[in-house]
């Protein structure tokens, strides 16, 4: 049964359709998992900034805001390797979107401070 609102419980679909929780136990664990999952997806994010910023390591004034059209551009290792770290993180944050999607209380949460946790771990210190 697909919930609209958010509804509070230990039964829970996740991701596809074999995914179901119906004891405390597994709905500890799904609820486990969703937290390292977005905490991973903090850290993922922080690794691709990072190696973006290395590779590219140039100074924001020097660089034109918009670049010459018609040139072309060989295809550099550094942009190959952040356009997949790109893609990864963003199909680990539709899956967490999905995840919320299931209304459960109990995800909701546990992907927040996963969020929360990763940010704090990975990420503050940029700020």
């Amino acid at each position: 049964m697909i919930h609209m609102t958010i509804y509070w419980g230990k039964k829970v679909t996740l991701w596809v359709d074999w995914w179901r929780t119906r004891t405390w136990m597994s709905y500890l664990l799904t609820l486990l998992i969703c937290f390292l999952v977005s905490a991973f997806h903090q850290y993922m994010e922080e690794r691709r900034l990072h190696f973006k910023a290395s590779a590219y390591n140039s100074s924001p004034i020097t660089t034109p805001l918009l670049s010459k059209l018609g040139r072309t551009r060989r295809v550099s290792p550094a942009r190959l390797v952040t356009s997949i770290m790109f893609g990864v993180n963003s199909a680990l944050g539709y899956l967490l979107m999905l995840a919320i999607m299931s209304c459960n209380g109990g995800v909701f949460l546990a992907i927040l401070l996963g969020l929360s946790f990763g940010y704090y771990l990975f990420r503050s210190r940029d700020d």
